[in-house]
């Protein structure tokens, strides 16, 4: 019988942005720029996410209803990392978190109200109370999803900078066990030095030609 090398590499790859920010992130436009230029045969989707996380979650879950589990991946950063972590669980997808925010309520409640983007301060959103418990119940299902067993290092992976000046490492470290993990000794929270780690990053998504 013959294998096809290809079964398992990634197919579809999504990318989810931080918050207050869009695709036209340094990260995300980095990745899309690698992805188009070694990977053409790959669906890429980095969609501008809503604010309230459980519309984020239906747009991202309508936009991929028909993607295959087991040749699809996402990348997430920062609050993002966050929806990607969820959605890696319940899809059984590979995830690569990128700072991923780890208790998103309770960091956020102090935004609640009028916020501006960060690509375009003209552009205003209202942060509303409510999203605040909708964060809350993506933390529950967090949890209970990862209570059911050890995070494979197939399909986990996370970068983490001791310098992140928003989130705490050590809560990263610890949100992302399991899987595999590069600890920067330094950086910053948009992990500004993320060039340097795309080879590893792309090592790990395994994505087609």
């Amino acid at each position: 019988m013959t294998i096809d090398p290809g079964r398992h590499r990634i197919t579809h790859l999504l990318y989810l942005h931080g918050f207050r920010s869009s695709p036209r992130s340094t990260k995300a436009r980095l990745v899309a720029e690698r992805v188009q230029r070694d990977h053409p045969g790959v669906t890429w989707w980095c969609p501008q996410l809503p604010p309230s996380p459980a519309g984020a979650m239906a747009l991202v879950n309508d936009g991929t209803v028909d993607w295959p589990a087991d040749r699809s991946a996402v990348i997430g950063s920062s609050l993002g990392g966050f929806y990607a972590r969820y959605l890696g669980l319940a899809r059984t997808w590979k995830r690569a978190l990128l700072n991923p925010a780890v208790h998103p309520a309770r960091d956020l409640a102090r935004y609640i109200g009028e916020q501006t983007a960060w690509h375009d301060p003209q552009e205003r959103f209202f942060f509303e109370p409510a999203f605040v418990g909708e964060l809350q119940q993506l933390e529950t299902e967090i949890d209970r999803m990862a209570s059911r067993g050890p995070v494979s290092p197939a399909l986990q992976y996370a970068l983490i900078a001791q310098g992140d000046e928003v989130l705490d490492w050590r809560e990263m470290q610890r949100f992302c066990s399991g899987g595999q993990m590069t600890v920067l000794p330094g950086s910053d929270h948009a992990i500004t030095d993320f060039p340097d780690h795309m080879d590893a990053l792309m090592d790990f998504l395994q994505l087609v030609g």
